[in-house]
């Protein structure tokens, strides 16, 4: 994961034990990611097998288990959009070779190499299964559809540590995503050492910030990696944590202070003052020369006019240069900006809120606000991303992710507002769709701590990276969660903790009680989706450590119930699938009662006692479901009424959680014929 663009598998596969050995050949091999890449191999490789592999070298003339070619050296600048990511694998006659015109190729094709090896299957139906592992025989020639592939992660409202930064990098370049969006300021946070400007860390961090030597280091980690890194600072909007320490910059009087809660404030940067470029140019310039990136994002999101429309001298000013409004002045500002940014040889990028025919076409928008912000760009010559859809923040499964396509219509039919003519994606010329670069998960971090930021980002990127690497007729949902389940297991491997740290959150909650049940329980629950626990106004201080924060965004015990409820509602009730359902409500049934005391004890729990009721609820309306279904009965008439008024009830959010098993018992009662039928 992602799916190679074209796949053949043979017969047969190549063992994989301590006898392993690499060779590294061609005009790219002495590039330095290719080189820490292949040395990485032999530590990853005994992580996922318990074989002590040592890192063993040879010439390719000496036949080695997995060879390395790659044709071609790379331009020494750094990593840039488009660079060549072509590779073919191919395992056949007791070997792998990885061919690749650039050292980025390699990159790729080494980790698909890595996901292909496993555990020898069984010989057959009850055998034990072989010893060692092994590699298929295989040939792939693989190649992304998009060159813009990339994660958003904000860590302006809660701080993210260096090693979870790394960390985070590491599964990027693992499902073969190359873009690391560092969202590093917000009103809620400056997180970058100025050494310019000071006051920007030393007032608008709280002491939580990276210093440059930091950044530089995770710039060396990422490139070696194969992932560029492209920082954003938001302006003129979301930009609090910039005035607390420079006020000057501000279109208010001040003072400021960092924001605790979240929204879209009336903060703004005076764009009407030649000090604010001044500023700009000497910070902009700073952080160019730190960031060796093409792009450089300048946000440009959500910008609440209300100090600007008030301001005597802003408006004087707006009139005195024929800007018909807030829109406008933002426009005038950003033309500013993009002779700055240009100034210091970047391309800017910003959201989607800065399209403006004033602005030339060498800026890219990425669009928040969904395809037809992104068409609407392209059809006047821009090129952009997408994130809309993409937002992990939001808690939606992996399938609703998989589900969005750059050069597709939203599948939920939704039309985002934006101004003037629609443009459909599928109206663009071919041309003008070859403006959509990809697209970007994003992961705000109103509700995320570097404690559970893995879960939250892992595994439901990966399907997002397939979406973005894979061919469009990828499409294929069940195979999708198959593979997403190993993949999962693999990235763990790789050190990523999103099942781990969940695990210990819930033995922390369990406190002196056993922490299975607790795990067991979670196991059927999602936190609620969209923006709606938001609206209880979190403030940066809340600590994030209830029961909703230690469960993972999507549960595959309650989707696979769900699915195995389809299966029997579609096909003839069979006695053995009905049993097999009634025993899993059972079993979740001794899951309740199993809990019970560490909700009842537990002040941090005591909240979740009514998910408890409503899994119960649901788990008996199931049961009686089954039964009338099995036995051929009808139902009194007033039962499915009242059966459903209980599962509606149930299905409520309660203490932000939300039981996924009842869209499943859902159906199971609407099966169900009464006396009235």
């Amino acid at each position: 994961m992602p799916w190679p663009a074209n796949v053949t598998v043979q017969p047969g596969a190549i063992v994989i034990d301590n006898s392993f050995t690499v060779a590294v050949a061609g005009a790219g091999a002495k590039d330095e990611r290719v080189k820490f890449a292949t040395e990485r191999i032999a530590e990853r490789l005994a992580r996922q097998t318990g074989i002590p592999i040592p890192s063993h070298f040879v010439p390719l003339t000496h036949n080695p288990t997995l060879a390395i070619i790659v044709e071609s050296r790379d331009h020494k600048a750094p990593q840039r959009l488009g660079d060549d990511e072509r590779y073919s694998l191919v395992a056949s006659n007791g070997q792998i070779r990885i061919s690749a015109d650039a050292p980025l190729g390699a990159l790729r094709g080494i980790e698909t190499f890595l996901q292909l090896v496993r555990q020898n299957t069984a010989p057959g139906m009850g055998a034990p299964a072989l010893p060692g592992f092994s590699v298929p025989a295989v040939s792939i020639h693989d190649e992304p559809r998009f060159p813009w592939r990339g994660l958003s992660l904000d860590v302006s409202r809660h701080f993210i540590p260096v090693d979870a930064v790394k960390r985070t990098i590491d599964g990027l370049s693992a499902v073969k995503m190359n873009v690391f969006h560092w969202h590093l300021s917000d009103d809620q946070g400056f997180r970058i050492e100025s050494k310019r400007y000071p006051r920007l860390q030393q007032y608008g961090s709280d002491g939580e910030f990276y210093t440059q030597a930091e950044v530089r280091d995770i710039l060396a980690y990422a490139r070696d990696r194969g992932v560029r890194v492209v920082p954003e600072f938001d302006i003129p909007g979301h930009a609090t944590s910039w005035l607390v320490g420079y006020p000057s910059l501000g279109t208010g009087t001040g003072p400021y202070h960092i924001v605790t809660g979240h929204g879209i404030l009336t903060n703004l940067m005076d764009p009407t003052k030649e000090s604010t470029y001044r500023f700009l140019n000497g910070f902009i310039g700073e952080m160019a020369r730190l960031f060796p990136d093409e792009y450089f994002h300048i946000g440009g999101d959500e910008v609440n006019p209300t100090e600007w429309n008030t301001n005597p001298r802003i408006q004087r000013f707006m009139r005195r240069h024929h800007l018909a409004d807030a829109h406008a002045l933002q426009a005038y500002f950003n033309k500013r900006l993009l002779k700055i940014v240009t100034s210091h040889g970047k391309h800017m990028e910003g959201w989607d809120e800065i399209l403006h025919p004033d602005l030339p076409k060498s800026i890219v928008i990425q669009s928040w606000r969904g395809q037809d912000s992104l068409a609407q760009a392209a059809s006047e010559g821009y090129r952009g991303i997408l994130s809309a859809g993409y937002y992990l923040d939001l808690m939606q499964s992996a399938e609703q992710h998989y589900a969005v396509d750059p050069l597709k219509t939203p599948p939920n039919g939704k039309r985002p507002t934006v101004s003037g003519p629609v443009v459909r994606i599928e109206d663009l010329t071919p041309e003008q769709k070859k403006l959509i670069l990809g697209g970007e998960a994003a992961m705000w971090e109103e509700l995320a701590t570097p404690e559970n930021l893995d879960s939250r980002l892992w595994p439901r990127t990966a399907a997002i990276a397939e979406r973005l690497w894979s061919p469009e007729s990828i499409t294929d949902v069940s195979s999708m969660y198959r593979r997403l389940y190993v993949t999962n297991q693999w990235l763990e491997w790789l050190g990523l903790t999103q099942r781990s740290a969940l695990e210990q959150m819930r033995q922390r909650l369990a406190g002196t009680y056993p922490a299975k049940p607790l795990d067991e329980f979670s196991s059927v629950l999602e936190p609620v989706k969209g923006y709606s626990r938001h609206a209880e106004r979190y403030q940066t201080s809340t600590p994030l450590n209830r029961l909703v924060d230690a469960t993972a965004p999507e549960s595959n015990s309650a989707r696979e119930f769900r699915d195995a409820v389809d299966k029997y509602l579609q096909a003839p009730h069979t006695a053995e699938t009905a049993t097999a359902l009634q025993t899993e409500l059972g079993q979740w049934l001794d899951v309740v009662e199993a809990v019970r005391p560490s909700l009842q004890q537990n002040s941090l729990l005591l909240e979740d006692n009514a998910l408890a009721d409503s899994l119960a609820t649901l788990c008996h309306a199931g049961q009686e479901a089954i039964s009338y279904l099995a036995g051929g009965r009808t139902a009194p008439a007033d039962w499915k009424q009242q059966r459903s008024l209980a599962v509606t009830e149930a299905a409520k959010p309660k203490a932000d959680l939300l039981v996924q098993i009842a869209p499943g018992i859902q159906k199971l009662v609407d099966a169900v014929r009464t006396a009235q039928q």
